[in-house]
């Protein structure tokens, strides 16, 4: 890691700096010509980037229900449970998110409400390489279900036998989605968003992935698909003092390292002592794991930073907007009340990021690279659209439609205004 002591604020800018994506017009010009190929060949195409980039020979896109079935037979009855656990705790945790529909009566006889309907067609990415990312699969599959979407496309990348990773196919059935396609990348992502013979398209495609799978949902939003939020290569920022455990903080940081080598970490601490005890047992602990050579890759665009006062340290966070932050200090609770800019929150010394990667019930598809600042992560409302319903009466025009008539003539819609006079002019004559 890099270690920096006492930088002043104008320096803080350049330390709160992301790692370069590198090749970002090489990376879109690529993803436009797999779009392109994608909506002209449609599942011949995406059974030719499974042979080149996955290496995988795929006859049959959609998984099939015997498949399906097999794949929980080779899922350890110990990584069931766990699973099932989690999936328990994100139900619970999210189920508390649904609104009740709220009648206002906001003039005698006018009546304004909202109503939360589910996006009807929604496509979910999961990346299922070096780590297929099961957890995530129920971070966005259980407020699916719980919003009522009626439509959900899974789209994960085959293994080399053309096969989809088993827990990948339980998780599914758990989550009760069948409709599961072997293709990845911005290959699945342009299938999401065009359709093609075997894959639907959707109004709303959600889930984490490569910078190609980045650029291919921004690609898709600028063509009118939503996406559930900006996200790239994941980060951690952890506030340590000098109460913290170096063990621990260690062990965060490496957590979030080992995702991938464009990820980034960050450790704010006020305590000279702590910071140099935290590096060494970074490099302790990264010598006994087995992802290291990418958290190593990591690790080297990551920063240590020695700040004088805690103020500093929250001011510094909330400029910096992580995906993670982790507040390892004295009264955690009472601390993260100055927090303003994060994508989720880990309060003390025994709550591990970890937990909230799998199982706590918070959701881990989280804003990254400063987009805390202004997006929120991924929640049961990310699935739902809210629309607004409004009733009026012979009393409730006669009392708002004056207001009406009088702004709408002060700012030159003489139509508006007529819309409401005609109707009050109508009721006068039924009187």
């Amino acid at each position: 890691m890099q270690v920096f002591q006492y930088p002043s604020q104008q320096e803080w800018a350049t330390l709160q700096q992301r790692p370069a994506a590198g090749e970002a017009r090489q990376v879109e010009e690529r993803v436009r010509q797999i779009f392109d190929d994608v909506r002209q060949r449609g599942d011949e195409a995406l059974r030719h980037y499974a042979q080149e980039l996955d290496g995988a020979q795929v006859t049959e896109l959609r998984a099939t229900a015997e498949e399906i079935a097999a794949a929980v037979a080779q899922v350890p009855a110990e990584l069931q449970t766990a699973i099932r656990q989690a999936h328990a705790n994100l139900w619970k945790f999210h189920l508390t998110q649904r609104e009740a529909e709220v009648r206002v009566e906001t003039m005698p006889g006018v009546t304004c409400w909202r109503k939360s309907v589910p996006v009807q067609r929604v496509g979910l990415y999961i990346p299922g390489g070096t780590a297929p990312l099961f957890s995530t699969l129920l971070m966005l599959g259980v407020p699916a279900r719980l919003a009522g979407c009626p439509e959900i496309v899974l789209c994960t990348p085959p293994r080399k036998d053309g096969s989809v990773n088993p827990v990948i196919l339980f998780t599914a059935q758990l989550l009760g989605i069948s409709l599961i396609v072997k293709a990845g990348g911005a290959q699945a992502v342009a299938a999401l968003a065009g359709g093609t013979e075997s894959v639907p398209a959707v109004d709303k495609i959600f889930g984490p992935g490569n910078r190609y799978v980045t650029a291919a949902k921004q690609l898709a939003a600028q063509r009118g698909v939503a996406i559930d939020l900006p996200a790239g290569p994941s980060e951690v920022l952890v506030i340590a003092d000098k109460t913290a455990s170096p063990v621990f903080v260690a062990a965060d940081l490496l957590s979030q390292a080992e995702h991938g080598p464009d990820s980034q970490v960050v450790l704010l601490t006020d305590s000279a002592e702590l910071l140099p005890q935290v590096v060494e047992e970074v490099e302790r602990q990264l010598a006994e794991l087995p992802r290291r050579d990418v958290a190593r890759l990591a690790l080297a665009e990551s920063r240590a930073v020695l700040l004088r006062t805690p103020e500093e340290m929250l001011f510094f966070s909330n400029q910096y907007a992580p995906e993670h932050l982790i507040l390892a200090v004295r009264d955690a609770e009472k601390f993260s009340e100055g927090v303003t800019s994060a994508g989720s929150v880990f309060l003390g010394h025994l709550t591990p990021e970890a937990a909230g990667d799998y199982a706590s019930g918070t959701n881990h598809t989280l804003p990254t690279g400063g987009y805390a600042r202004n997006y929120s992560g991924v929640s049961l409302d990310s699935f739902l659209k809210k629309i607004t319903f409004q009733r009026i009466t012979a009393e409730g025009l006669q009392h708002v439609g004056p207001v009406v008539e009088i702004m709408a003539e002060a700012e030159g819609l003489r139509a508006h205004a007529r819309a409401v006079t005609l109707r009050l002019e109508s009721l006068l004559g039924d009187a």
